[in-house]
């Protein structure tokens, strides 16, 4: 069985008893279901590179308004109707930056995600909706 390796990055806002959660839903294609930042890591890329890199192309920030926290968790994950498994790694991100409640954010990258257009923005992590294909299942780590 196939392993493809990937990064998640699970970046909040606000105090812990109002915590959100950063989200996106890609424009014009709801069947994508509600997800976080994230995606593969290529051969030979460090770890911590393809979380950085995946996450500047998905959302736009720059690292300076993230303030790394830690790793959250890490397992695999199978599929249904696919003969692979995905090794997720999960992180965790404070996001130090002006209030913005939304936007929207063109991928400009090497992967098939290249040219949609996200769109970002906030959810409480206490309340949070079903994440498309499990991606909310360490939430309950941060």
């Amino acid at each position: 069985m196939e392993t493809r390796r990937k990064v998640f990055a699970y970046i909040t806002r606000g105090p812990e008893e109002k915590r959100e959660l950063l989200v996106f839903e890609h424009k014009g294609e709801p069947e994508a279901g509600l997800q976080v930042p994230g995606g593969t890591i290529e051969e030979d890329e460090m770890l911590i590179d393809a979380l950085y890199r995946e996450v500047l192309e998905e959302t736009g920030l720059p690292r300076v308004v993230l303030e790394f926290v830690g790793k959250v968790h890490k397992y695999n994950y199978y599929p249904d109707h696919k003969d692979k498994v995905y090794e997720r790694n999960i992180f965790h991100f404070e996001y130090t930056g002006e209030p913005v409640d939304s936007w929207e954010h063109v991928v400009v990258s090497d992967g098939q995600d290249n040219g949609r257009t996200f769109q970002f923005h906030w959810e409480p992590v206490d309340h949070l909706p079903k994440l498309a294909a499990e991606q909310d299942q360490a939430i309950e780590l941060l």
